[in-house]
């Protein structure tokens, strides 16, 4: 950072010092969550008494930590009372459907650990997991799928306004490709009582996309499949295909192949939607989908993330065509595409 002194700019480390304290941010927030204290908070408890009773936390704990909560504008104070602001009560709430604290313990407990091999990892390429395989996939994503339902419920459900499927009066068969919790299928289901979905994923994840199916009464409009991508038979004539998070794991190669099967699979005018963490075309930005293609590197044998450009050469080259942006609310923009006719 330059901060300009008597007419003269001067280098400060000040950005240095925000980014290398940045862990500090998500663990802040993991210990709230812990000790329930949003929670707390929206059930009326305000100071820090009130909060550490409830908790059974130290009080000195619990007002260094809800003094940090508030310096992160997770939380509002004023004489000497805490109340959340509204990100806080809408996201980090138990009890909220959008409730993402799941999604905030998993990449504390077990994604933080992971990236404390990263300097091994770079000079070898050899991953610490390698979640895009079945054995060891189905363990990692067997709880942490649930987790990520609410991170993608509004996009999918933004997806399902964006096609106009509840206009439709015609039978929609989607086929939800790596379903994980089935947030893809439940969301486009939702829209309209003429979606059926086939669901396809690993046999240890089904289960969760039954559970999930169950939740939302909507179990009769599933078809499960449980088997990998790349055995699985995908069927045939879909109206629409979701691939939701599953290029950046699998690769270039493995991804073309299953754009390329998606195809085959779809009915000529037939929609793909593919939900991924885009980068920009010379890969300078953004900053969150650069830095996950690094778990890419820590988690997978060929993953990255990858740009509009590219993936919208592979659609076109395997045949797809209309190849284009939703804007919706997410990380990214929805990347469609469409069969000819």
């Amino acid at each position: 950072m330059q901060v300009v002194t008597n007419g003269h700019a001067r280098v400060t480390p000040e950005r240095i010092f925000q980014f290398t304290w940045g862990f500090t941010t998500s663990l802040t927030m993991e210990a709230a969550l812990h000790h329930h204290f949003f929670d707390a908070i929206e059930a009326g408890a305000g100071t820090v008494a009130e909060v550490a009773a409830g908790a059974g936390t130290s009080l000195r704990g619990t007002r260094i930590l809800l003094n940090a909560l508030t310096g992160l504008q997770f939380l509002t104070k004023q004489e000497g009372k805490y109340a959340l602001t509204p990100d806080a009560a809408e996201f980090l709430v138990s009890k909220k459907p959008a409730y993402l604290g799941g999604f905030v313990r998993h990449l504390v407990r077990n994604t933080l650990p992971i990236w404390m091999n990263l300097p091994e990892v770079v000079r070898t390429s050899e991953p610490i997991r390698t979640v895009s395989e079945e054995e060891d996939g189905s363990k990692y994503f067997e709880d942490f799928v649930a987790d990520l339902f609410p991170v993608n419920y509004i996009t999918a459900r933004a997806l399902a306004e964006h096609l106009k499927l509840a206009e439709t009066k015609e039978p929609i068969s989607v086929l939800d490709l790596a379903t994980g919790s089935g947030v893809w299928g439940i969301a486009l289901a939702q829209s309209s009582p003429n979606v059926r979905v086939t669901a396809v994923d690993w046999e240890g994840i089904i289960p969760v996309t039954k559970r999930s199916a169950e939740k939302f009464q909507l179990t009769d409009r599933f078809t499960f499949v449980p088997d990998s991508l790349e055995n699985a038979d995908l069927g045939e004539g879909h109206s629409i295909a979701t691939l939701g998070h599953i290029l950046h794991s699998e690769g270039e190669f493995h991804s073309r192949d299953l754009i390329k099967r998606t195809f085959e699979a779809l009915k000529p005018g037939g929609t793909i939607a593919i939900a991924e963490w885009l980068v920009n075309a010379d890969r300078s930005g953004p900053l969150p989908p650069l830095l996950f293609a690094i778990t890419m590197l820590l988690m997978t044998k060929d993953g990255d993330t990858f740009s509009f450009e590219e993936i919208r050469s592979w659609l076109e080259e395997i045949g797809f065509e209309n190849v284009r942006l939703a804007d919706v609310p997410g990380i990214s923009p929805l990347v469609l595409a469409t069969k000819p006719k």
